[in-house]
């Protein structure tokens, strides 16, 4: 659905010029959840706004649909734009106007036949029906990002741009706001481009994510392998934030036997494995630590052993075929 090729942004400030992005190569497939993730300052926003093309890139070439857009100018810029919603952190909405008439607004630019109809049902779409005649100085945070996501789904994009959608928003009601992202993304196949710099944000609703640093894509592919095997420094310390993790990792070197962190995933979460390769390995094993969450509707766990016994590498082996990821975890 989208992609970029060796795509570069610098601006110019005081007579020099400064990179933004270096060269990004990077592929979004149709209908998934594609999350974009870095501190302030690592190219994110300007990334995502490449896309709509409401910044130009220096060189390379954006791809939607198939279709080299970087020159998109007049019709063709404007017919991109259609296809595209965009939702914002601070909601930009019309103050003088109601909840109603600012998810008309797009239509009503559009010229389409029947607003009042579309825009009964984008605000039951997002649970607003009843707030259809208020202003937005009398909704909540969380309600004015609904009627923002309305707007942005007026036009019926193919594509649906995030920008810090959630970040101005308290946990709960960050919750919400990704729940019915996840929603729309399931019963209308849209392709969504979220981008933020908390990892839990990605963790519950992304499909795929990309991690930004300096301008760089220092590491893509699925969550649930960049979240439970991440590789990068930045990606690690987005996960140990996303983790609650603070200053250096534990001490274990009071601990007799073998290090691993052991994950599993899906149907693997549940199940009775580890008790199963102790009974047929005679293995012992201390558990250090461990958590089973979610990777958007994927189940998944990961715990932290000290394992020891003359059949380890058989009851390793076992565990393997099972589907279980090991790590060794140097001391």
């Amino acid at each position: 659905m989208i992609r970029f090729a060796a795509v570069t942004k610098s601006y110019r400030v005081n007579g020099a010029d400064v990179s933004a992005l270096h060269p990004v190569d990077l592929e979004i497939a149709p209908g998934e959840v594609f999350g974009i993730i870095g501190h302030s300052g690592a190219g994110k926003s300007t990334l995502l706004r490449l896309i709509n093309l409401l910044e130009r890139p220096s060189s390379g070439q954006v791809f939607v649909s198939g279709k080299d857009v970087t020159h998109a100018e007049g019709a063709e810029l404007r017919g991109l734009r259609r296809r595209i919603g965009m939702i914002f952190q601070h909601f930009n909405l019309l103050s003088s106007r109601t909840v109603a008439q600012n998810v008309a607004f797009p239509l009503e630019l559009h010229g389409h036949a029947d607003t009042a109809g579309r825009v009964r049902e984008l605000l039951a779409l997002v649970g607003l029906s009843e707030h259809a005649d208020k202003y937005p100085a009398q909704l909540s945070g969380g309600q004015k990002q609904r009627v923002g996501i309305a707007r942005a789904l007026a036009s019926k994009p193919e594509i649906l741009l995030c920008d810090e959608a959630t970040s101005a928003l308290d946990p709960q009601t960050t919750a919400s706001v990704l729940e019915l992202l996840a929603d729309i993304n399931e019963k209308l196949g849209l392709t969504i481009v979220l981008i933020t710099h908390e990892m839990d944000v990605i963790r519950r609703v992304c499909d795929r994510v990309a991690v930004l640093d300096a301008g760089r894509v220092v590491e893509s592919g699925s969550v649930a392998d960049v979240f439970l095997h991440p590789q990068h420094p930045t990606t690690r310390r987005f996960v140990a934030e996303a983790e609650h993790e603070e200053g250096r990792g534990p001490d274990y070197s009071g601990v007799t036997g073998r290090l691993f962190r052991l994950s599993f995933r899906g149907d693997t979460t549940y199940a009775p494995l580890l008790s199963q390769v102790v009974r047929d390995t005679g293995v012992e094993y201390n558990l250090l630590a461990g958590r089973i969450e979610r990777i958007k509707s994927m189940p998944y766990g990961q715990l932290t052993l000290a394992m020891r016994g003359d059949n380890l590498e058989a009851a390793l082996e076992q565990l393997r075929s099972a589907g279980v990821d090991i790590e060794d975890i140097a001391r």
